[in-house]
């Protein structure tokens, strides 16, 4: 089988909260990793969320 051109991937707070978030993301075209600035629920804020992978 072929691999998918779409991948899963997990946006963790930096924070250490736990929160997350799950995304999709084409490896071909995207190879950095993802970062983005999101709300945050346990600290109620915008934090910054890093890409990790789905276990």
């Amino acid at each position: 089988m072929a691999k998918p051109t779409v991948v899963k991937i997990k946006l963790e707070s930096k924070a250490g909260t736990g929160t997350f978030y799950t995304a999709k993301k084409n490896p071909r075209t995207k190879t950095e990793k993802y970062s983005f600035r999101k709300y945050d629920k346990k600290t109620r804020k915008h934090e910054e969320f890093g890409e990790k992978k789905i276990k």
